[in-house]
């Protein structure tokens, strides 16, 4: 089931949504992931698990959901002084984040979204904003750093034993940065 759009900035729907989502990332610190359900869920946000399955019609479509809400950034990525140092300490930080076990969790919950090009989205405007930064440096766009920087970290975090090593991830940036 799609996420429902639309609901009024601060209005009603809007705490109730946040008291679920509140109540899912709870839980699921508390407890295993396969473990928690819609009935558990609603009785920590104060709803009846109706109003849950009204919204987003299964668990599936909640926890990708909450998902979605965590990877908004909590703040521009970091002013280090050259679009090599920004971009290596934004690909760390993501690299640490998302390879962890709740932020692999998160990627595999925002596979099961409604809201494909979201990540594509938020990823791009971060890295845009490292490049505007940097108006004298060549610099390259926005989809060769998904393609050539971004893509493999998510690609090893979800299909791989291992993610990336640090040195691989600077080694994926140096050729993303050359200049033909």
């Amino acid at each position: 089931m799609a996420i429902k759009e639309g609901l009024r900035p601060g209005g009603r729907s809007a705490r109730v949504q946040e008291s679920i989502h509140s109540a899912v990332r709870a839980l699921l610190q508390e407890q295993e992931r396969s473990t928690v359900t819609v009935p558990q869920i609603a009785a920590r946000a104060g709803v009846t698990p109706s109003t849950i399955y009204r919204r987003w019609g299964d668990l599936a479509a909640l926890l990708a959901d909450v998902a979605l809400a965590r990877m908004r950034p909590d703040s521009e990525p970091a002013e280090t002084g050259s679009l090599r140092s920004d971009i290596r300490a934004w690909a760390e930080q993501y690299l640490d984040e998302m390879s962890s076990e709740p932020g692999r969790n998160m990627m595999r919950d925002v596979q099961a979204s409604a809201t494909p090009g979201y990540c594509v989205a938020i990823i791009g405007a971060q890295l845009q904003t490292i490049i505007e930064r940097h108006p004298d440096e060549a610099a390259p766009s926005v989809d060769q750093l998904i393609n050539q920087v971004v893509a493999p970290v998510v690609f090893r975090i979800l299909f791989s034993a291992a993610a990336l090593e640090v040195d691989e991830l600077h080694r994926l940036i140096d050729i993303a940065l050359q200049h033909d």
